[in-house]
């Protein structure tokens, strides 16, 4: 399993491991499944999973040794299969970071396909999750709970019925009781007889459904046997305990914090249902540590720059060897200020859900190089690529040259469930299109400079918002920072930022955004203003969520332009909002009790936003709604 002996520090390494064996002779194991049993027949007494229900450092943990978990994952994944769930059919996972998601994900996988949902979506965006996967069976909390709930809302609005079983909750009739059913099934065998081929569809993680068809990708028990074995050979060892506060539906925390721990023998600590969304974990986190003698911790850029506000006197964390980073680019600023302030280094890693997780990892014992992703992991082709003049054909970038990166290996997934989604989802020669711009350097190090589409393209002039934030995140008042564009009518968009404040500091937008202006690498980069706000919104795994700034950003812009028209009685509204096709869609609501004066305001109304490149429309309430 490790590569200890001969640890990774250069590409000659990786590329050492690679030639050494292949991938294919790596593991005894087929699936998770089965890794984790080897473990649990090695290590039957050692805790695999320890569960706080609340998240504070006083409470008492529910402790499942590896022993229980092969068990329990054995019944889980007999009682699947007595429901008719085979190796082609799915079924749906809404549950919050319970210990039971582990059994379903790794146990669940023995029998058919695995889908677990974000429980923060909505019942409309739950359905069509569940809808995409063809789900016939959804596990969730049961009555008396918040998911109980939005399933049973979401399941209304399918077309066909769907069996439910309930985990915790409330006695009902509408699902059966998961813990009671299980109890009757043996654990020391699948009663199925199955035996599971690498190739085969182990699950299927949403990336999408916040806006249109959610796209599904499709993993390998091959691919989650490689997250397995990479994080564990790269990092993780026997001896860790793991203080796991993201969410098990998203890939980082299900395989670099679920099954490559549980793949070697570590120890996991879930803290609580809500995890690090918990109001009680960040505050008492390095408590928690001390508690548990954790020596790792799994964290994405905003919860590490929220513990920069949480003070470590008084807690103990000799204990501690690394804290791993992924999700989303670290700023460099936030990366040095925060090894300052724990006195413990922190790894970055890079991966992405179309490729299972992991693909890129900074080697533990080579050369710093801050703001990389690292080297490639064994067995992962990287390359970074742009397109030829015509637009079809890739090529290669050279060293340092910025293009798209792109991926190949055991860990790519097969592919979206639904074949419309593969569309422009790999390029040239079967490689994946991550969507993220980068470059590598000579020594193989690869940096992530953004995403495609979160490029600032100011008058054809690619401007990357890391530039802006880098700037923003060397003033001492910023907290978090994130730049996007907004639409002008001159160079198609600007960029501009917004900033959060740290707890008790202050500053005015005006001075931030000279601040800077006079550190952006180049003067197009300036952003045009500041916006400071309370909070960032961010994704259920903690990322800050740009697609709804860019849509704050032209609701103001488109505000202040049309502002001018509501004279005379006319009022105006603007509402934005994120578009599968367009990218951002307004709609314009005019309301006038005039009919001529309206429809004025209505040719206006184009001839201003005609030098707008975005979606519109415009409906005109009031008297004259019937024009």
């Amino acid at each position: 399993m490790s590569v200890s002996d001969n640890p990774i520090r250069t590409l000659a390494d990786v590329e050492a491991v690679e030639r050494e064996m292949s991938w294919a002779r790596r593991l005894a194991a087929d699936s998770a499944y089965e890794l984790i049993g080897q473990v649990a027949r090695k290590l039957p007494d050692k805790p695999a999973i320890q569960y706080l229900s609340n998240g504070a450092p006083d409470d008492v943990p529910l402790t499942t040794t590896y022993r229980e978990l092969l068990r329990r994952m054995t019944r889980t994944a007999n009682l699947l299969h007595d429901l008719g769930i085979g190796p082609a059919d799915t079924f749906s996972v809404l549950l919050p970071n319970l210990p039971q998601m582990h059994e379903l994900l790794w146990g669940g996988g023995a029998a058919g396909i695995v889908g677990p949902i974000n429980p923060l979506l909505r019942p409309s965006q739950i359905a069509e999750i569940v809808r995409a996967a063809g789900s016939r069976l959804l596990l969730t909390t049961g009555p008396g709970t918040e998911l109980w709930d939005k399933a049973r809302a979401a399941l209304e609005l399918l077309d066909r019925p769907i069996e439910v079983l309930r985990i915790g909750g409330e006695e009902t009739r509408a699902a059966r009781d998961f813990e009671k059913l299980i109890a009757d099934y043996p654990h020391d065998r699948l009663i199925s007889g199955r035996h599971i081929s690498r190739r085969e569809i182990a699950a299927c993680f949403h990336t999408g459904g916040t806006t249109g068809d959610p796209k599904l990708a499709q993993h390998t028990h091959d691919g989650q046997l490689y997250q397995a074995w990479a994080a564990g050979a790269l990092s993780i060892k026997q001896d860790d305990v793991i203080l796991v506060g993201l969410p098990l539906f998203h890939a980082a925390a299900a395989y670099c914090w679920g099954i490559a721990p549980l793949g070697v023998g570590a120890t996991i600590v879930l803290l609580s249902p809500m995890g690090f969304r918990n109001p009680a974990v960040i505050p008492n986190l390095w408590k928690l540590v001390e508690r548990f003698r954790a020596t790792r911790v799994g964290l994405v850029p905003t919860i590490a720059s929220a513990l920069l506000n949480v003070p470590t006197h008084g807690a103990d964390l000799g204990s501690l060897k690394r804290f791993g980073c992924g999700a989303a680019p670290i700023s460099v600023e936030v990366l040095h200020a925060f090894e300052t302030h724990v006195g413990v280094p922190v790894t970055e890693g890079y991966g992405l859900t179309e490729a299972t997780a992991l693909t890129h990892c900074m080697p533990l014992d080579g050369e710093p190089c801050a703001g990389s992703i690292g080297l490639r992991c064994p067995y992962v082709e990287a390359k970074v690529f742009r397109m030829d003049s015509r637009g079809s054909q890739p090529v290669e970038c050279q060293a340092g040259e910025v293009g798209v990166i792109a991926l190949k290996g055991p860990t790519v997934m097969a592919g979206y469930r639904q074949e419309k989604h593969n569309r422009g989802a790999f390029i040239g020669d079967g490689w994946l299109d991550t969507g993220d711009m980068g470059y590598v350097d000579e020594k193989g190090y690869f940096r992530v400079t953004g995403r495609a589409k979160d490029l600032i393209i100011r008058g054809g002039h690619n401007i990357s918002p890391a530039w802006i934030e880098e700037a923003l995140y060397k003033h001492p008042a910023v907290a978090f920072a994130a730049a996007v564009g907004k639409p002008d009518a001159y160079a198609g968009e600007v960029p501009v930022a917004y900033v959060v404040l740290k707890p008790g500091a202050s500053a005015d937008a005006e001075h931030l955004r000279a601040f800077a202006a006079d550190r952006v690498p180049e003067r197009p980069a300036a952003p045009s203003e500041v916006i400071v706000i309370d909070q960032m919104p961010v994704t259920a795994v903690g990322k800050i969520f740009k697609p709804a700034l860019r849509c704050d950003a032209a609701r103001r812009v488109l505000e202040a332009v049309l502002a001018p028209l509501r004279r005379n009685g006319v009022d105006i509204r603007v509402d934005t909002g994120p578009h599968e096709r367009f990218g951002i869609s307004a709609d314009i609501t005019v309301t006038a009790a005039d009919s001529a004066v309206a429809h004025g305001v209505n040719e206006q109304i184009g001839e201003i936003l005609g030098r707008f490149t975005i979606h519109r429309q415009v409906v005109v309430q009031g008297p004259i709604a019937r024009s």
